[in-house]
């Protein structure tokens, strides 16, 4: 199948791309993209703790035990 085929996705032409690398480059390739997945979650779970931070902060939280939680969720 031709990565310039006109019935192919970008997704299937991007698979093509790479199948068509050297293993090497394939293997170099999908380290980048675990390392990159990982700064994106990294990124969201820091921005996650900040806005938590500030919640805090401001007076938004409250303490209490996961009994107390469930019996506000189920009031």
């Amino acid at each position: 199948m031709s990565v310039m085929s006109t019935n192919v996705g970008p997704f299937q032409e991007a698979l093509e791309i790479v199948e068509s690398l050297p293993d090497y480059q394939q293997g170099d390739l999908i380290d980048i993209i675990r390392k990159r997945r990982l700064d994106r979650r990294r990124d969201a779970l820091l921005e996650n703790i900040k806005e938590a931070q500030a919640e805090y902060e401001r007076g938004e939280c409250r303490t209490g035990t996961v009994e107390d939680l469930m019996r506000e969720i189920s009031e």
